[in-house]
């Protein structure tokens, strides 16, 4: 069994769109990270990030 930490940089759809991409989305301090206990909402983007 792995125990570890489990984290999610997180992005609304419309703000990726509106930001141009991931990267206008950074910028504009729309990504966020959410940990294991976040709800998921419609159409929102994923970088999933694991460490043991």
């Amino acid at each position: 069994m792995l125990i570890g930490d489990i984290r999610a940089q997180t992005i609304g759809y419309g703000d990726y769109v509106a930001s141009g991409g991931e990267r206008g989305a950074k910028e504009a301090g729309r990504a966020r990270a959410e940990g294991r206990d976040y709800a998921v909402c419609d159409r929102d983007i994923f970088l999933f990030r694991f460490n043991v």
